[in-house]
């Protein structure tokens, strides 16, 4: 077991000259898409980090080692694995690490890790929040107080639009996490790019982003900010959300599966 993170040593060249270095996470790789189609979604993510002159962290648990950095035979094997990987929140890191599993780390892990690590960007498809249906079965994403603990620009396409939308974005407020948004003035939903409620701000330059971002941090220590930007192509499949939520939900499953299963019914009832 090792507690302080292995990195690739282009990671931590990146970091040791103070280039920009992006954390990555693997719930994506290996509990995101079916059929191993993960692994494909990695590198291209990575692809896109690497062509914006910036250093690529996907970050896991590979055999009792925490890893930033990983090789595409790591990302083929956390896509392969599926399920058979463990979903790795904060909570979960030091589980895994003792026990020596294979652990996929979701956002707020990931988050987590660039703490250690001295990351301060992470991007993401979209972050989880309250879950529908809150007032009956109280269910709050651990990514949100990871965000707001850690001093970190989180890049995403909005919150997810299976959950709770709006109480998402109250509690955010409440955790002193600014939502920006990038050139518009409603939070994404993951899969729309309508129909949020309004963000804290607009930004319509990185430069603009990255001033407010370092205020942010002088004023509120190691609160994080969530930089949003629109999904292109947006789609609204609202009814295709709402039954995948319900089926979830009449199965009895909870916790941090709820978010697996939803995302794979509605891969399922959309066609892909």
């Amino acid at each position: 077991m090792r507690i302080d993170p292995l990195m690739t040593d282009e990671v931590q060249d990146a970091l040791d000259r103070g280039r920009p270095v992006v954390a990555l996470e693997t719930t994506l790789v290996s509990h995101g898409f079916p059929g191993g189609e993960g692994v494909q979604v990695a590198l291209a993510s990575e692809a896109r980090v690497r062509d914006a002159g910036a250093m690529p962290a996907t970050i896991g648990i590979v055999d009792g080692t925490l890893r930033v950095g990983l090789t595409e035979s790591d990302l083929k094997r956390f896509a392969s694995a599926g399920d058979a990987a463990r979903k790795v929140g904060a909570r979960d890191l030091a589980a895994c690490l003792v026990q020596g599993a294979l652990g996929a780390t979701s956002v707020g892990g990931t988050l987590a890790v660039c703490r250690l690590a001295g990351i301060r960007f992470m991007a993401t498809g979209g972050t989880g929040g309250v879950h529908r249906g809150f007032a009956a079965v109280p269910d709050v994403s651990a990514d949100l107080p990871q965000i707001a603990r850690t001093q970190a620009l989180v890049v995403s396409s909005g919150v997810k639009s299976i959950l709770d939308v709006v109480a998402t974005a109250e509690l955010l407020e409440t955790l002193a996490v600014p939502v920006l948004g990038w050139r518009t003035r409603t939070l994404p939903m993951f899969y729309s790019a309508e129909g949020g409620p309004p963000v804290s701000a607009v930004v319509t330059e990185a430069a603009e982003a990255a001033r407010l971002t370092a205020a942010h941090w002088l004023l509120n220590g190691t609160a994080g900010v969530l930089l949003t930007r629109p999904p292109d192509p947006s789609l609204d499949i609202e009814p295709i959300l709402a039954e995948a939520v319900d089926r979830v939900r009449q199965q009895g499953i909870r916790g941090q599966a709820v978010t697996p299963a939803v995302l794979e019914l509605v891969h399922e009832l959309s066609g892909g």
